[in-house]
């Protein structure tokens, strides 16, 4: 069982342009960078490495999910303020798996992530635009309650990260990614402990993490 994510730049159209192409390097540059630290980091867990197989896309395929939501949200925090939409599948890999060139790679978790991802731009054309950026689906329907829960979840999770401003976010990246606690933060930030608890509760943040965790603990009972 594999977990393939792949991801796509919301609006990728709009750093396409000649005016903009500065723009679109530096996007390609740091995302590239992003991806080759995921890479070292999480080694353990990657059966193919991350990387940039478009201009506007990137793919990496994991064998086992306890760091998936963990890398995803490392990719949109670094990344910011280039908003993604990404397709999370679930099953297996029909091709020999090439660690490090796996444009190659084939298989339904593959295809699953690629469907969420064209269910997502789907979304976004009607009443749904911007309230989701993750999507989840498995090979086999199994635990379709668990899917619908999960992506349920995750839509919800989109629509508080939404509203994140800069200072929220900075504040977030450092909790969530950098692994400080609230008087780290304040350190880091220059600004007080308090300032940092009411920014994270101005942010819906506790109510954010707390669907995130729910979603990864259900993905590893089932799949881990």
């Amino acid at each position: 069982m594999y977990f393939a994510i792949i991801g796509d730049i919301i609006n990728s159209r709009n750093i396409n342009t000649d005016s903009t192409l500065q723009i679109r390097n530096e996007v390609q540059i740091n995302l590239s960078k992003i991806l080759e630290e995921i890479n070292i980091k999480y080694a353990d867990v990657i059966a193919a490495n991350f990387l940039i197989t478009l201009g506007d896309e990137f793919q990496g395929l994991l064998n086992h999910p306890k760091y998936v939501f963990e890398i995803i949200e490392t990719i949109k925090l670094n990344i910011y303020p280039i908003k993604l939409r990404f397709g999370i599948g679930i099953g297996s890999i029909y091709t020999k798996i090439n660690r490090d060139m796996a444009i190659g790679a084939d298989g339904p978790a593959y295809y699953n992530a690629r469907k969420m991802v064209e269910q997502i731009k789907v979304l976004e054309k009607g009443k749904m635009n911007g309230s989701v950026n993750i999507m989840i689906k498995e090979e086999v329907e199994l635990h379709p309650h668990e899917i619908n829960l999960m992506n349920s979840n995750l839509q919800l999770c989109s629509s508080i990260e939404n509203n994140w401003t800069w200072k929220q976010r900075e504040i977030i990246k450092e909790i969530m990614l950098e692994k400080k606690s609230q008087v780290e933060a304040a350190e880091t930030l220059g600004i007080s402990q308090s300032s940092v608890q009411r920014r994270l509760k101005a942010a819906g943040f506790y109510d954010y993490i707390q669907g995130v965790e729910t979603i990864s603990t259900i993905v590893s009972q089932i799949w881990g």
